[in-house]
């Protein structure tokens, strides 16, 4: 990494020179949401916005990459202004600027990451390059004191995987999923069923008002050995059970959409339960301190706003003696409070962190020394 005091002698370090906790100004542009937040080092959020897309993608049925981009160019600005304003400081009061640099939708990441840069630059700030999995990873600390190391299930619309968090930049991945994401599939679920965009909601939604037990639906890789996750074969099947109504009825009815999203939910909680607890079995091997006093089980991520799945991991972690944590549902989806938690956390431990030579990347692992899961070409490993 260039040394920032020779090549701006401007720039100066991170951290602060007031003895005050460090403040930090995140941005959050991976994907639909433009998210801008204010935090300090003590863990209070000065300010927050997320400006929705949901209305700009929803006749698309999904996220449209490029006009995510157009929307963060659109209005970026004026929420990184009406932030500073609500938090009733100027860049002179910061110690950093955050943002997300990858992984995610790169037209959308090369925004935010360039506004950061160019604020960056005018300032002499100092430039965090925060990665957006690792935003996720230490939500939970925003809100509660969550001592290193704790397990991690990390569930979002692109991401699935379970971790060993021992430490900022510091991650040992257990399992991952070997094709669809938890989130992917309630999209796609949604999708398929016509309830819209965004599909996680209107699937728990739909699943509150349904008969879990009325489809047979498969639970891939349960009872298998491992932390690895499948929802490729649960999805096809929901498409199949779905075409099989139809053939035989005509159309879907209410009781049928509710009683299929109850079931792919319930399907859904069962192999996040399963996979969970073997992680937990092979957290409690690895930090055997753990035994003898309760160990933090940490869910992050759009899915851990799933009020199922958070009831299910909670009996996860009661029954292996573990305690369960989950950031506010506020900071589960995505966020610029959580990007900028993080650069907080990262100055912490490197007071003297400068990135303005790092640029966006649409993959960027956490565990970057275990083997690839999904995608290994020359954009870099997914997972």
């Amino acid at each position: 990494m260039a040394d920032p005091k020779t090549e701006n002698p401007i720039r100066k370090p991170g951290g602060t020179n007031r003895g005050d906790p460090p403040l930090v100004l995140g941005l959050e542009t991976s994907c639909d949401e433009t998210a801008v937040a204010v935090v300090d080092g003590a863990g209070h959020v000065r300010a927050h916005h997320v400006l929705s897309q949901v209305q700009a993608h929803a006749d698309y049925g999904g996220v449209v990459p490029e006009v995510a981009a157009r929307q963060h160019i659109q209005h970026l600005d004026g929420l990184i202004r009406k932030t500073l304003d609500d938090a009733k400081i100027g860049f002179d009061a910061l110690d950093a600027i955050a943002a997300t640099s990858g992984p995610g939708l790169i037209g959308g990441l090369i925004v935010g990451v360039m506004t950061a840069k160019a604020m960056a630059a005018a300032t002499g700030l100092p430039f965090i390059a925060v990665n957006h999995l690792e935003g996720h990873a230490l939500s939970a600390r925003l809100t509660e004191e969550i001592a290193f190391p704790y397990l991690l299930v990390l569930m979002s619309g692109g991401h699935c995987q379970i971790l060993a968090v021992e430490g900022v930049g510091r991650y040992r991945r257990y399992g991952s999923t070997i094709d669809d994401a938890a989130g992917e599939a309630f999209d796609k679920t949604a999708k398929l069923l016509g309830l819209g965009y965004p599909g996680g909601p209107a699937v728990e939604r739909e699943a509150g008002r349904g008969n879990p037990d009325r489809f047979k639906l498969p639970r891939p890789l349960m009872g298998t050995p491992g932390c690895d996750f499948s929802f490729s074969g649960l999805k096809t099947a929901v498409r199949q059970t779905a075409e099989a109504l139809v053939a035989e009825k005509g159309a879907m009815d209410t009781a049928d959409r509710a009683d299929l999203c109850a079931g792919f939910q319930a399907a859904v909680t069962d192999c996040l339960a399963d996979r969970v607890g073997h992680a937990v079995a092979r957290f409690q091997e690895d930090y055997p301190d753990f035994r003898a006093k309760p160990a933090p089980l940490v869910v992050a991520g759009g899915v851990a706003a799933n009020t199922a799945i958070r009831r299910r991991l909670t009996d996860v972690a009661t029954s292996a003696h573990m305690v369960f944590h989950a950031p506010p549902l506020e900071y589960c989806t995505d966020n610029g409070a959580m990007i900028a938690w993080a650069g907080v956390e990262i100055l912490k431990t490197d007071p003297a962190r400068d990135d303005m030579a790092v640029g966006a990347r649409p993959r960027w692992p956490l565990d970057d020394r275990a083997p690839a899961r999904i995608g290994s070409g020359k954009k870099g490993v997914k997972a």
